[in-house]
């Protein structure tokens, strides 16, 4: 069976980054491999025995001024079945070069002298060579997709053309190893401030809300997405106010989310039927850092339709991991949770994504929230066991004297903890006992 398989989470870091859809953490990884390359050419070996700890690094900076060097840390991780594989780079083997496209023209870049702060706001390119993927023992000899998220700049080499999709086979170790990875990104700089605000087009004052007046169409009182955005941009603009000149502006709106809460459905063309009155936020975000402003907007509608919004039907779901929210791309919202043990009220029905893991929407005030939690923290996951396995509370000590079978099936709940011993553990059984199962039982 073909297992569709997205990219999850990008690190570019100190120079180059793509916002995280999930971000994972890796303890350490042999002395043989590196997860995150720090320069450019060749990865370099390390000494005997050492371990390189990986954490998800998100920090961008262009070089400052003409004597600090800007710095590149490179890493990804995809996850199918449950299972997360951050990439693995071979000292002496996998290469690392950074690409400058500017006016049609890609040059290589090999001093990191040579990125200034004026840079930032152009777009680069990593390649990657060699570079390796793990997915346990659990996903052998299977083949599946990598499907990199379209517009993020992803490319597969493929019979010496590039593809964003790659059907591949799993080694018998679960292993495979990419030829060629290409990942587009945006020079950021962070050494000089930027401030976006939202400005009034009319007198150029700064606004940290707005309204617009429209009016329905005669068909049936339908109003589009395009109409709505086209008269907020003609009455409001952001711009970096401490560099403008530097910065381009990107605008994205939660307006069709914002909609479907107050009732109205949008359909594909972008209609929808117009209440009285609506709200829904416009972001804007300056391309040479990570500046951005939000801005709430309220649309009045005279001759809009009265709207009710429509209770969905929803259950009580108890969390049994820790489980962060995540939107609709599977891009986590803020660092709110629902702890385990928790309960959590949910839509009926699961929906996948199309990184392939299935997500429960959440249910506030009787109305979908846009909010999804990721399935695995509520129903868990159901893994056969590859040798036998004592059940634990902690590091040192067993919840009973209960031994499970090599081929029994069980249930584990969200991802995997570490315990004082370094070894990891998944939490097994449907309630608040301390009951745990060694990772490694299931490889």
């Amino acid at each position: 069976m073909k297992k569709n398989l997205r990219i999850v989470s990008v690190a570019a870091a100190a120079l180059l980054a793509v916002a995280p859809v999930a971000a994972s953490t890796v303890s350490t990884v042999n002395a043989d491999s590196v997860q995150s390359a720090t320069q450019l050419g060749k990865v370099p070996a390390f000494a005997n025995g050492s371990t390189v700890n990986v954490k998800p690094n998100i920090t961008l900076n262009t070089a400052v001024g003409t004597t600090v060097k800007a710095a590149i840390s490179v890493s990804f991780s995809a996850t199918v079945n449950g299972t997360t594989a951050v990439s693995n780079f071979t000292p002496g083997s996998s290469n690392i070069e950074l690409w400058k496209d500017e006016k049609n023209k890609v040059t290589q870049i090999t001093d990191l002298q040579d990125v200034k702060a004026h840079d930032a706001g152009a777009t680069y390119q990593v390649k990657m060579t060699n570079v390796g993927l793990n997915f346990g023992s659990q996903n052998a000899n299977k083949k599946i997709t990598l499907t990199f998220p379209a517009g993020d700049g992803f490319k597969l080499a493929s019979n010496n053309s590039f593809t964003n999709s790659r059907t591949i086979q799993l080694d018998k170790n679960g292993t495979v190893t990419l030829n060629e990875v290409v990942m587009s990104v945006t020079a950021k700089d962070f050494a000089n401030p930027a401030i976006v605000n939202w400005h009034e087009v009319s007198t150029g004052a700064v606004v940290t809300s707005g309204n617009v007046d429209l009016y329905s169409g005669s068909d049936a009182g339908k109003m589009n997405v395009d109409q709505v955005i086209a008269a907020v941009r003609a009455k409001y603009y952001a711009e970096n106010d401490v560099r403008p000149q530097s910065s381009h502006i990107t605008y994205s709106s939660n307006i069709n989310e914002a909609l479907k809460a107050a009732g109205s459905d949008v359909d594909p063309q972008g209609w929808f039927i117009a209440p009285k009155s609506f709200s829904f936020v416009m972001h804007a975000s300056a391309n040479n850092n990570d500046a951005s402003k939000s801005m709430t907007v309220t649309v009045n509608v005279p001759n809009g339709k009265e709207v009710t919004p429509a209770t969905v039907p929803s259950q009580s779901k108890t969390v049994m991991h820790n489980a962060y929210f995540y939107d609709k791309d599977a891009k986590r919202v803020g660092t709110d949770k629902v702890t385990r043990y928790n309960t959590v009220t949910v839509a009926m029905n699961k929906t996948k994504f199309s990184n392939g893991i299935e997500y429960y929407e959440v249910v506030e005030n009787g109305k979908l929230s846009g909010k999804f939690i990721n399935a695995d923290n509520i129903d868990g996951t159901k893994r056969t066991l590859k040798h036998n396995a004592y059940v634990y509370r902690s590091s040192k000590k067993r919840a009973n004297k209960v031994v499970l079978k090599k081929g029994e099936t069980v249930t584990t709940y969200g991802g995997s903890y570490t315990f004082k011993n370094g070894k990891k553990y998944y939490k097994i059984g449907n309630d608040t006992k301390k009951t745990y199962v060694k990772v490694a039982n299931f490889d």
